[in-house]
């Protein structure tokens, strides 16, 4: 697992990559906010439930939550089930917000 800061990550979005960019919060975290990525919650990588996603399992996986947190466990727990490059968002969300607002 690797680290992006949200500084990272916005350069990188703003550059146009395409990015697999999975939010792994609750259905109201992501209702309140969210930069864009696909809504994938952590208890469904909890359940093994990955099957949606399978497909990026040799490609980069970029995850996100509130704090970060919650997505570097889902990092890891994804590196356990083969996905070759997670990178987790230190600071999450919040540390969006407070850099670039709503």
């Amino acid at each position: 697992m690797q680290n992006i800061s949200v500084e990272q990550l916005k350069a990188r979005m703003n550059a146009g990559e395409k990015l697999n960019l999975l939010d792994v919060r609750e259905d109201i975290e992501r209702t309140d906010f969210n930069i864009g990525g696909t809504h994938f919650r952590l208890r469904r990588i909890q359940d093994m439930a990955i099957e949606d996603i399978e497909d990026l399992k040799d490609e980069e996986v970029i995850c996100y939550c509130r704090s970060g947190q919650r997505s570097q466990m889902a990092c890891l727990m994804l590196e356990h089930m083969g996905f070759k490059n997670t990178v987790n968002v230190t600071g999450g969300v919040l540390d969006w917000m407070e850099k670039y607002g709503r």
